[in-house]
């Protein structure tokens, strides 16, 4: 078992080394000499996973960098000042890497800026442009219950349509959530009247016994684990809500096999290069799904409790660390059950929820 002090202060000076000095906040410094050649695969700002390792520096006591990455947000990142709106990744000097939009990159943004500021609103006035030029650029392209524009998921693979007024349901509860943050740091009725929306068309996504992926004229209900999402961080829904806890289930049953989560089902992406080639050879598990649902069942604990909810977050978390070699002391995008296929690490991301489910796992009542 991996001793969590050490793995903490590595997890720390990750944050901090992986925050550069104009701000912008990689998934992996490949210029680091502990990541291996594919790392310049990684070396981008995704303002999503950048947030959540601002979330994570606030947890545990990092400064400095959460205030930078807004500024970068606001002054560098290609096309932010025209449209409002945030894209898939960029390179570090601001210019776009990638042209898709994922609504969830600038909502998480937003709910970033919230969670800093939380313990004291005024304070966010600081970024008064960002706020509003983010949350006006959603509303933007939002029209009743759908985007106007194409929209990419979390993931990178799946698209929806606006002719058939497609949403995903991780990027609607992130629109949503980032939406009611913006309006407590700098009340407009505006961007609640689009929140009201969106909460109405996401309670549609609920189908069956699950929330499925994405919702519209035509449906994808594929298990997905980001459906943890409308929990934590964005608290949509409560843990303990009977829509949720069967889509838990499904996940559960699916997704998590022989203890490690994996993404969605029939998963392919191994994050495995060759010659700067995707092999697809087959997912593993990501450490961060892991920590995920460990959050999900600390907060459902703490509604409960339960012990065996307590037992669950404890056995998710726990698994991670059972799978990775005894000296390793960075956590990877994935672990495999063979000694071929080689997953990036390590990933700044993964050990942002691991900051953060270790932190929950504190906190449970007891």
């Amino acid at each position: 078992m991996i001793n969590i002090e050490p793995l903490l202060d590595t997890s720390k000076k990750l944050i901090i080394s992986g925050s550069l000095e104009n701000g912008a906040i990689v998934a992996a410094n490949a210029m680091m000499k502990h990541y291996p050649p594919s790392a310049k695969n990684y070396f981008y700002v995704w303002p999503r996973d950048a947030s959540y390792a601002c979330i994570a520096a606030d947890t545990i006591g990092i400064k400095g960098i959460q205030e930078n990455f807004f500024d970068w947000c606001l002054e560098r990142a290609e096309g932010f000042n025209k449209t409002g709106l945030l894209f898939e990744k960029y390179y570090i000097n601001g210019l776009k890497a990638a042209f898709r939009f994922q609504p969830d990159q600038t909502a998480s943004v937003l709910y970033a800026i919230w969670y800093h500021y939380r313990e004291n609103m005024e304070k966010s006035r600081r970024f008064e442009e960002l706020i509003e030029k983010a949350a006006n650029g959603l509303c933007s392209k939002w029209r009743a219950d759908h985007f106007e524009i194409i929209t990419n998921d979390l993931w990178e693979e799946r698209l929806t349509f606006p002719d058939i007024q497609e949403n995903f349901s991780y990027s609607l509860a992130a629109c949503i959530r980032g939406l009611e943050c913006s309006n407590e740091m700098m009340p407009n009725d505006n961007w609640l009247s689009v929140a009201e929306q969106m909460r109405k068309r996401l309670d549609q996504h609920f189908v069956g016994e699950h929330f499925v992926r994405s919702f519209g004229d035509l449906i994808d209900d594929k298990i997905d684990a980001s459906m943890l999402g409308l929990v934590y961080p964005f608290g949509i829904y409560s843990a303990n809500d009977p829509r949720i806890i069967s889509t838990v289930k499904d996940i559960e049953n699916k997704l998590a096999r022989d203890g490690g989560v994996h993404r969605y089902e029939f998963d392919q992406y191994d994050g495995w290069f060759y010659e700067g080639v995707h092999r697809n050879k087959g997912a593993g598990a990501w450490p961060l799904l892991n920590f995920w649902l460990s959050i999900y069942y600390c907060l459902k604990a703490n509604m409960t409790n339960k012990k065996t909810d307590g037992d669950k977050a404890r056995k998710y978390y726990d698994w991670v660390f059972s799978n990775l070699k005894e000296e390793e002391m960075y956590l990877p995008e994935q672990i495999f059950k063979n000694n071929l296929q080689k997953s990036i690490s390590p990933l700044l991301w993964s050990h942002a929820m691991f900051i953060l489910a270790t932190e929950y796992l504190k906190n449970i009542k007891k």
